[in-house]
């Protein structure tokens, strides 16, 4: 009689447990359904060059593409043009803008291909138009303004094109800033004279400033010069995880006072210092040592193979960051400069990728863990778009 008793009370409990689970998955649904779902940051557009990837359909390989945009809830993604550092001079800049060109030009094919499930977004309204027509939306950024080359007519040439952000440097320094994480150090202390014009260009024509990437110098030199909000679309806090990558909290408060945004980055290095993994390690500089000796020659099936190894690498030796860790970053944000400035940048296809969420299809697992920690739908709507729309619209109205 006792064992069958222990066995309906645990029964009962284990159905307890089971429905809150599944409230909180109706919940996640349900939000979803009513607000603009928004990830600042993925780097995709690589991928469009490659034969066999499209974006309309389900691929094995990649982490973006509109029908997991649709499983996992998202509705709006910043496509990111990548441009990687080369060098410095004006037969390069042309190259490296004709690549560019390229690259816009695969995201408007792929957007065109498929009316009935995507549209470009040049606004605020525009995602919330085609967000109630039922259609994924698409924006784009450019990462790494070494994409202007010296050329400041190019910044108006890419914003008629669609591109509605520049994250202004990557991993080295370029002719407008210093990086944070150049091997060589600063080489202006912050924005350069010609930076100074690219900031004044942006705030003209309705652009997004992207600090994800400046120095810390740099980044002060932005706000200072920027009559506009800005964001860091792929950051997280340097508070919970040393990496210069990260905003410290003097960041944060400059942010909040330019009434901008960082995107929590999904990337596992920037949520929790790594552990030891000296194998990982060694093999990753083998595949970098490999790539850099391809040059650039190397060809679309070359680099998908390196790609794919690091993949391969990643997901047998490097221990991911989980949901969880993102949320810590995002109550970080809240608890120093709050709600209001806080959103998520994945960094999908170049690096973003968690334990509990590995592509597009699983954003909603952020959604459940910001309802188990009481988040309410008004700040989980904020987080999820409001906040990098607001800047956005901000952005476009300061400049009108």
């Amino acid at each position: 009689m006792k064992f069958t008793y222990f066995v309906l009370i645990s029964l009962f409990l284990l159905a307890g447990c089971a429905s809150e689970e599944e409230k909180v998955n109706r919940k996640a649904d349900r939000m979803h359904m009513n607000m603009l779902t928004v990830d600042t940051h993925c780097d995709t557009p690589m991928r469009l060059a490659r034969s066999g990837f499209d974006l309309g359909i389900k691929n094995e390989k990649g982490c973006v593409d509109f029908p997991r945009m649709k499983e996992g809830g998202l509705d709006a993604e910043f496509f990111a043009i990548f441009i990687g550092q080369g060098p410095r001079d004006s037969m390069t800049f042309d190259l490296k803008h004709q690549t560019t060109l390229a690259i816009f030009d695969s995201i408007h094919r792929n957007v065109a291909r498929y009316p009935e499930m995507a549209g470009l977004a040049l606004t605020r309204d525009d995602a919330y138009k085609l967000k109630a027509e039922g259609k994924v939306v698409v924006f784009i950024g450019i990462e790494n303004g070494y994409a202007i080359g010296k050329d400041l007519s190019r910044v108006k040439e890419y914003y008629d094109l669609g591109a509605r952000y520049i994250t202004l440097c990557h991993s080295a320094n370029n002719d407008i800033c210093d990086s944070s994480t150049d091997p060589l150090g600063p080489e202006y202390n912050g924005l350069s004279a010609f930076g100074e014009e690219v900031v004044k260009e942006m705030n003209r024509l309705g652009m997004i400033i992207d600090v994800s990437h400046l120095s810390d110098g740099a980044f002060y030199d932005v706000l200072r010069a920027s009559k506009a909000p800005v964001i860091a679309s792929h950051s997280s806090c340097r508070a919970l995880c040393e990496n210069p990558r990260n905003l410290n909290d003097d960041m944060l408060q400059a942010l909040k006072k330019n009434g901008g945004v960082i995107q929590i980055c999904l990337l596992s290095e920037y949520l929790k210092q790594p552990e030891p993994n000296p194998e990982f390690d060694r093999l990753e500089k083998e595949l970098r040592q490999r790539m850099k000796a391809l040059g650039p020659d190397a060809t679309d099936d070359q680099k998908e193979q390196i790609w794919d190894e690091y993949q391969a690498l990643k997901n047998k030796y490097e221990k991911l960051a989980t949901v969880s860790d993102a949320v810590n970053h995002i109550q970080h944000v809240v608890d120093i400069v709050g709600i209001d400035h806080v959103g998520i940048g994945s960094d999908f296809d170049g690096g973003g990728e968690l334990d509990d969420c590995r592509d597009v299809s699983q954003m909603r697992n952020i959604t459940r863990e910001l309802i188990r920690r009481g988040y309410n739908s008004e700040d989980i709507a904020k987080i999820w778009g409001k906040n990098s729309m607001r800047v956005l619209h901000e952005v476009q109205t300061l400049a009108e």
